[in-house]
């Protein structure tokens, strides 16, 4: 089984994730993009107040599309989430913060995403880069797992599928988290805009 401490690792960040947007409605941030018809269509950028990028995408008639890249507040990368008609499809994925700034930060969790749902292979890492689970999906149901523990030992079948649903789980969490932020903080598409 994987140590209490990186259990405690995996729920600290994924918070940390969720709590590191929690702002979401905050005038703390500038969103910025085109209009059509009174609705999101094009470009589309989230900046804090004091103009560091948050999040960046595309709309299409007020749906997100393609890819949407999310930074930290120290402007480290910390996700990638595409869009198919505002729906998840494509690899999402997530990074740790790095451990010292201009570092490149290590993977955590990876992601196949269809219409959706996850479906086929998501792979998690631990912070020190070795991995942690690979597993395979299939219409967001769990088909197989593999895991290993924080010192590298490959765990048993029954482990690794807990391990893999609990990070799916957080994997989630810090995708809803991101989405709310977007969601939170549209470009204005009223007649008042200059």
């Amino acid at each position: 089984m994987v140590g209490q401490k990186a259990r405690l690792t995996v729920a600290v960040v994924a918070a940390g994730f969720a709590t590191g947007f929690a702002g979401a409605q905050s005038p703390a941030y500038v969103a910025d993009g085109n209009c059509r018809d009174g609705l999101a269509h094009g470009r589309y950028e989230l900046r804090t107040a004091s103009g560091s990028l948050r999040a960046t995408g595309a709309f299409n008639h007020g749906r997100r599309t393609g890819s949407f890249i999310f930074w930290d507040a120290a402007g480290a990368r910390v996700a990638h989430i595409p869009y198919d008609d505002d729906v998840r499809n494509g690899t999402l994925a997530t990074w740790y913060p790095p451990r010292t700034a201009g570092a490149d930060p290590a993977h955590r969790f990876e992601s196949a995403f269809r219409h959706g749902v996850r479906d086929g292979l998501t792979r998690t890492w631990y912070r020190d880069g070795h991995r942690r689970t690979e597993a395979e999906f299939a219409g967001g149901e769990l088909v197989a797992a593999a895991g290993w523990s924080d010192a590298g030992a490959k765990l048993p079948e029954r482990a690794a599928h807990e391990i893999v649903e609990r990070d799916a789980r957080d994997a989630s969490a810090v995708y809803d988290a991101l989405e709310i932020l977007v969601r939170a903080n549209p470009p204005r598409c009223d007649s008042t805009r200059p």
